[in-house]
């Protein structure tokens, strides 16, 4: 008879995570650990063939060595979408999934609900509240401006989709151009240059890569309409935060929406906690209750593939980054 299939349970907290597997694969044999310090002993002493993973404890000091070292499994399974963190693998050696999909829909509402934080004003209709004043103003309709989404991935098209709703014109970008629903237009990544000046609003929902890197800097702030509001839910380092930030500055970026930063914990003396027009959140778009069940029932679904033999899905291809 084959050997059992060894997980490894990695994140704050396991034993649901660790139940639920021995429930629904009873010959697989588990283990859990619950801290980035553990992993590597955990690996050398379990040699599991399966390592799910969350990145719970933020980017600096994640075991990722422990993970791709010598005694690493044959399969990583992240717990989110994102994979920055893991650098480059030999896909020869190990397979990594990961979670894409799980939270497109949340962070599709939640570049909306920025939109509309910007378009409605709601911080000064707070400030008149606050003071308890009175008086007429005039909001911003978003219907029949132009989204650009910069990533049509599972987001990406979640975005569109809702956006389509509110009767934007909706255009994007990604690797390899197709016909989408509820895209009007679809480009090659190579042709940002060209739809920055159209934009009345920008959604950057690509995962961050060699060639993501940077994406919008000096120049491409300065290729954007007057007055755009931008949202992003990426990852940090795709947007040049010295860019950003000379864009609040100047007023040429009205509203911006940032989940994400090149170092987080955002740090205190951060020039961003006082840039005008600024919606910070902790990179939290894609945390809502519920998230790291669907996202481990997601996992199980897979590692049942694992068992049989089958294919697995949302395999990551380390070149693409996705």
């Amino acid at each position: 008879m084959p050997e059992p299939v060894r997980v490894l349970l990695h994140n704050a907290e396991t034993s649901g995570l660790a139940a639920k597997t021995r429930a629904t694969n009873p010959d697989v044999i588990v283990e859990e650990c619950q801290s980035y310090a553990a992993l590597t002993d955990h690996i050398d002493r379990f040699r599991p063939d399966v390592v799910y993973t969350v990145r719970f404890d933020g980017t600096p000091g994640y075991p990722r060595d422990s993970l791709f070292g010598p005694n690493g499994p044959a399969w990583v399974a992240n717990g989110g979408a994102g994979i920055d963190h893991f650098r480059v693998w030999d896909p020869a050696k190990v397979t990594v999934t990961n979670a894409a999909g799980v939270a497109a829909d949340m962070m599709a509402e939640f570049v909306m609900g920025t939109f509309l934080h910007f378009t409605l004003d709601i911080p000064s209709l707070q400030m008149d509240k606050v003071h308890r004043f009175w008086r007429v103003r005039t909001v911003r309709p978003i219907k029949g401006q132009t989204l650009l989404i910069l990533g049509l991935g599972q987001t990406g098209r979640a975005i569109a989709k809702r956006a389509h709703a509110f009767g934007m014109t909706v255009i994007g970008t990604r690797t390899r151009p197709k016909e989408m629903e509820n895209v009007d237009e679809v480009h090659a990544a190579s042709d940002l240059h060209d739809l920055l000046p159209r934009a009345d609003f920008i959604a950057v929902s690509t995962p961050l890569t060699e060639t993501t890197r940077g994406l919008l800097g000096k120049d491409e702030f300065a290729l954007m309409k007057p007055g755009v509001i931008l949202a992003d839910v990426s990852r940090g380092g795709v947007i040049n935060g010295d860019a950003v930030r000379a864009a609040l500055d100047s007023g040429r970026v009205a509203g911006a929406a940032l989940d994400v930063f090149e170092s987080e914990p955002l740090p205190e003396d951060s020039p961003f906690w006082t840039a005008p027009n600024t919606l910070i959140s902790p990179h939290a778009s894609s945390v809502f209750d519920g998230w790291e069940d669907a996202s481990f029932d997601l996992f199980l679904k897979n590692l049942g593939h694992w068992i049989a033999g089958e294919p697995l899905f949302n395999v990551v291809d380390p070149t693409r980054g996705y």
